[in-house]
C-alpha cells in the first residue's frame, strides 16, 4: 500500500510540474527547424513568421536549417526533439507529406509528429518556353497529345512538387514526356528562359518575374482561383483542365507528445501572426494564401496530411520514384 501511495503521489507531482511548464510556456528561446537550406522559399518565410512570433511570444525565435534526404534529416531531427514545445518544425507538403512515400523512413510521418496548423499554401503554374507552339493550355495539351515523349519537363528535385504534379498532369491528359532533372529551380529556369527545355510545373512564384517579362510563356495556375499576384493567368478550371489542382503547402508540427496546452499557444500565436497586416500583404505579394480559420487546427492539418498522402503516394509508387 505505502508503495502504491508512493507511486501515485510521483505522478502526481510530475503531471503537476507539466502543467506548470505549459501555463508558463515559453520561457526560453524556441528553435524551429526548416529542413531546407538557408535563403531557400520556407527559410525566408520562417524567418519572416519567427519575427512575428518573437513579438507575441516573448522570446527569441532561432531558425535552424537541417538539411540533407529531401528534408527527411529536419524531420528526423524533430521527431527526437524532447516534447516540449521549445523545438518545433516548419515545413512544406514535400518534407512532411510526400516523403513518406519516398523515402523508407524510421517513423510514420503521418502519427509521429504533432500538427500545430497548416500556415499557407502556394499554387503550382504551368509554363512554358517563350516560343512554344502553343498560345494557350488547350493548345498545349494538344501538342503534347500528338507528340507523345518529346516535350521536356525540367525538374528541381526527382519527387519533388513539381514532378509529381508533372506525372499527374501527363496521367490527366493521357500522354508522355520526358523528364528533365537539375540540380535546384535556378538551373531549371534558366534553361526554360533560353529554350533548352519545352515546360515546366512549379510553385507560381518562381515564375512571376520571367511571365511579366516575357521570358516565358504562363499557361495556367493549377488552383481554383486566379493568383493575387499574376491575376491574368488563368486558372487551370478557366484554361481547359478543370479539376486539375496541386499546391505547395507549409506548415508548423511539434514533437508527437507535445503536451496540448503548448501546441495550443503555438497554434493561437501562429494566428495572430497571419493576421497581421504585415503578413497579408507579403502573402498577396508573393501569391500565397493561408486556409480559412476554420482549417487552421490541428485536427485539420492532420486530416488534410492524410487526404494529400492518399492522393500523391499511389502516384509516387506507380512511377516507382525512390527519394534521391
Amino acid at each position: 500500500m505505502i508503495g502504491k501511495a508512493l507511486a501515485a503521489i510521483v505522478i502526481a507531482a510530475l503531471l503537476g510540474i507539466g502543467s506548470a511548464s505549459a501555463q508558463n510556456y515559453p520561457s526560453k528561446p524556441i528553435t524551429v527547424i526548416v529542413p531546407f537550406a538557408a535563403g531557400g522559399a520556407t527559410d525566408v518565410l520562417a524567418r519572416f513568421l519567427g519575427e512575428r512570433l518573437r513579438t507575441i511570444l516573448g522570446q527569441p525565435i532561432i531558425i535552424e536549417n537541417v538539411t540533407g534526404a529531401g528534408g527527411s534529416i529536419g524531420v528526423t531531427r524533430l521527431v527526437r526533439a524532447p516534447a516540449d514545445g521549445y523545438t518545433i518544425e516548419m515545413g512544406t507538403s514535400t518534407t512532411n507529406m510526400l516523403l513518406g512515400g519516398l523515402y523508407p523512413l524510421p517513423f510514420d510521418l503521418l502519427n509521429d509528429i504533432a500538427p500545430v496548423l497548416m500556415i499557407a499554401s502556394e499554387p503550382l503554374m504551368i509554363v512554358g518556353k517563350k516560343d512554344s507552339p502553343a498560345k494557350d493550355l488547350k493548345e498545349l495539351i494538344a501538342w503534347l497529345k500528338a507528340n507523345p515523349d518529346k516535350a521536356s519537363i525540367g525538374i528541381p528535385a526527382v519527387g519533388g512538387t513539381g514532378h509529381l504534379a508533372g506525372l499527374s498532369f501527363l496521367n490527366e491528359i493521357g500522354t508522355k514526356a520526358q523528364f528533365i532533372p537539375y540540380r535546384g529551380n535556378g538551373p531549371a529556369l534558366q534553361d526554360l528562359v533560353a529554350g533548352q527545355i519545352d515546360l515546366q510545373i512549379e510553385p507560381a512564384s518562381n515564375f512571376f518575374a520571367q511571365a511579366k517579362a516575357g521570358a516565358i510563356k504562363p499557361y495556367a495556375i493549377t488552383a481554383k482561383s486566379r493568383s493575387s499576384a499574376a491575376g491574368d493567368i488563368p486558372t487551370t478550371d478557366e484554361a481547359g483542365l478543370p479539376g486539375f489542382h496541386a499546391s505547395l503547402w507549409y506548415g508548423l508540427w511539434a514533437p508527437k507528445d507535445t503536451p496540448k496546452e503548448i501546441v495550443a499557444r503555438l497554434n493561437a500565436a501562429m494566428l495572430e501572426a497571419l493576421a497581421h497586416e504585415e503578413t497579408r500583404k507579403r502573402f498577396a505579394d508573393l501569391g500565397i494564401a493561408a486556409p480559412p480559420r476554420e482549417q487552421q487546427t490541428p485536427d485539420a492539418l492532420r486530416a488534410f496530411q492524410k487526404t494529400e498522402a492518399d492522393k500523391w503516394w499511389p502516384i509516387i509508387k506507380a512511377a516507382n520514384i525512390k527519394g534521391q
